[in-house]
């Protein structure tokens, strides 16, 4: 992707953070009739490999995991915050009338090689990961064991488990770095008057 100097995401903890917070993925992947794209959560575990595991699953009946071999290599795209910003926000704008809407947002690209796991244990384990991962806010989070066991070995067979090797995670924030302090300041205070606090936050001069 186009990422200038000023916008180049790199910090680790940034870009897990992304990651873990985000955790819907954009899967790419090249198959006999050209580029795919699938929507999945992902379960990402940065100590595995030398730059982290994603581990998914796809319905039985989605073609991808067979017409994807062991080994090929995908991207998966991660989407923090992002939002619409008005000119009319800044500060300067005012003064001068020298600015133009743009989009701010966060963005994480995962390149890496996928592998199929067609096998109940590790699918089990897929699940039971997301699970306790997505469940945990809740007043009383839902177990695979309040599922009867019938009815869960039929769900589980029918999703195919996908484990993707990260190769390389290249991250892009663009949050009007670009712009002067008061913008930036301007912005966010935009951002919250419309409830928008999670990117107001990350758009304050004052944020990583």
């Amino acid at each position: 992707m186009y990422n200038p100097p000023h916008f180049q995401l790199t910090a680790t903890h940034a870009l897990h953070r992304i990651l873990r917070e985000h955790p819907l993925g954009v899967l790419i992947t090249q198959g006999p009739d050209g580029l795919d794209a699938n929507h999945l959560p992902f379960e990402y575990n940065p100590a595995q490999g030398p730059l982290g595991t994603l581990t998914g699953h796809v319905a039985r009946a989605n073609p991808l995991w067979q017409q994807c071999c062991d080994g090929a290599e995908v991207l998966v795209v991660f989407r923090g915050v992002e939002g619409y910003i008005s000119p009319n926000w800044y500060p300067s704008k005012h003064d001068t009338h020298r600015q133009v809407p743009t989009w701010n947002y966060e963005v994480v690209h995962a390149h890496g090689r996928l592998t199929v796991r067609d096998d109940e244990r590790f699918v089990r384990g897929v699940v039971a990961h997301l699970t306790r991962t997505h469940e945990a806010s809740q007043p009383q989070p839902w177990k695979m064991g309040d599922a009867p066991p019938d009815y869960l070995d039929a769900m589980l067979q029918a999703i195919v488990g996908i484990e993707i090797a990260v190769t390389r995670l290249e991250g892009k924030a663009k949050l009007s770095q670009n712009k002067e302090a008061r913008d930036r300041a301007g912005a966010a205070a935009a951002l919250v008057a419309q409830g928008q606090d999670d990117l107001a936050a990350a758009l304050s001069p004052c944020a990583g």
